[in-house]
């Protein structure tokens, strides 16, 4: 039997939980076998020629390393002896907002075969290109699918949680190069927290970074909360050289209280909104999951979540908060806004990531796993069955050390 190779990069010993769950969903619903290798830590070792390989699959992990230049050239540079492995190779992209350049020319260079992409259909001309779409294909997905291990484990706990809080939220206060559909994450995180104490409801909403919730942890605020609100994902501008960015640094820098229209004046006058990347988060479905009633911003949420059915509505001037926090209060709609969203989400499979590993071996290589000679498949097999041991301590003690040598050579 054939394998899959899947090529990471993370110098953090504990991922976010829903991170986990799309890094490992091939480990753990694949039919092939499947060999791990986190860049971040290590080359390419030489075996890797004599295993039967069906699958090179490029993580976001480590695609996402390319808003560090220097580190991404690193890394890049690192994984360049895989281009002479015999495979079908997929890239699974997402925060497709960034500079696109060094995104194409990773494309282009390793002759990706498919591409697995969270924006929409619309908006793949202005992300790609320069990629020969005659030889990659290019496929939408979600950001995140829903784990059963990670329901079952949710399954066990949610009659006795204690929904203590009203409205629950987290957000990051995202840059403004990203567009002022980024900014809604803040902002409807001020309006709630502003309005909803006058409408008698308790509130845990922050988008300080020391507030942020990860791992188990997350799951364990969702099931805390009775609501939560949201938007999807994504930016409303596409930085396509990294201009936009500078820009609004340079500008930050000087004048540390600059406000989002000021630097749309100085620096993308007239741009915000010709970009549309929106799209569906893992929070979403773990919402769902937990069933915590979610209040969101009209959008597509990738037609996955349906207004009024999946979740209570709020329009994106906010001109209908007072009557939504009403909802709220009276807290008549939210069972069977949860149950429905259960049914149509969580207990249909449909957006799980058994389905996905499906479909993605489906469109990639099709059909069963490719015949193998015995050795090989034995090699295949107890390469993938070894655990990743990494010492991450030893992993900081590498960096350390790096950071060292570059000072050392900078004062030479």
């Amino acid at each position: 039997m054939s394998a899959t190779l899947v090529v990471h990069a993370s110098l953090d010993g504990r991922l976010r939980e829903s991170v986990a769950d799309h890094l490992y969903a091939l480990r753990r619903y694949s039919r092939r076998p499947t060999i791990y290798l986190n860049l971040a830590v290590q080359r390419p070792p030489r075996w890797l020629a004599r295993v039967p390989l069906d699958l090179v699959v490029f993580h976001t992990t480590f695609l996402s390393k390319r808003g560090t230049p220097p580190y991404w050239d690193r890394l890049v540079e690192r994984a360049r002896p895989l281009k002479r492995l015999d495979a079908v190779r997929i890239a699974m992209p997402q925060d497709e907002y960034l500079p696109p350049a060094r995104l194409c020319d990773f494309v282009e260079e390793f002759a990706i075969d498919h591409v697995f992409s969270v924006a929409p259909e619309s908006e793949w001309p202005a992300i790609y290109p320069t990629v020969n779409r005659g030889r990659t294909t290019l496929h939408r997905a979600l950001t995140g699918y829903l784990d059963p291990g990670t329901v079952q484990r949710i399954e066990r706990t949610v009659n006795g949680a204690e929904r203590t809080i009203d409205i629950g939220y987290r957000a990051k206060n995202l840059p403004a190069w990203l567009g002022r559909h980024a900014r809604l994450k803040t902002e409807i995180a001020d309006a709630f927290a502003t309005a909803a104490p006058a409408h008698g409801l308790s509130c845990d909403i922050s988008t300080r970074a020391e507030d942020t919730i990860v791992g188990r942890d997350w799951v364990g605020f969702l099931l805390s909360c009775r609501y939560t609100v949201g938007v999807e994902g994504g930016a409303s501008l596409l930085d396509r050289d990294g201009g936009l960015r500078q820009c609004c640094e340079r500008v930050l820098a000087e004048r540390p209280g600059a406000t989002f229209d000021e630097l749309e004046r100085e620096c993308f006058p007239g741009r915000d909104g010709e970009f549309g990347l929106l799209a569906l988060s893992p929070r979403h479905l773990e919402a769902v999951a937990t069933r915590t009633c979610q209040v969101l911003i009209e959008g597509d949420y990738n037609g996955v979540l349906e207004p009024d059915r999946h979740y209570i509505p709020l329009r994106r001037d906010f001109s209908n908060l007072d009557d939504v926090l009403e909802t709220i209060r009276r807290d008549e709609e939210r069972e069977r806004i949860v149950e429905t969203a259960y049914r149509d989400i969580v207990a249909s499979g449909a957006w799980s990531y058994p389905r996905f590993v499906e479909r993605l071996e489906e469109v990639t290589v099709g059909g069963p796993p490719r015949t193998a000679s015995p050795r090989a498949a034995r090699l295949a097999a107890a390469w993938a069955r070894a655990p990743e041991v990494v010492s991450w301590g030893a992993v900081r003690l590498r960096a350390r050390l790096g950071l060292l040598v570059a000072r050392l050579r900078r004062r030479r």
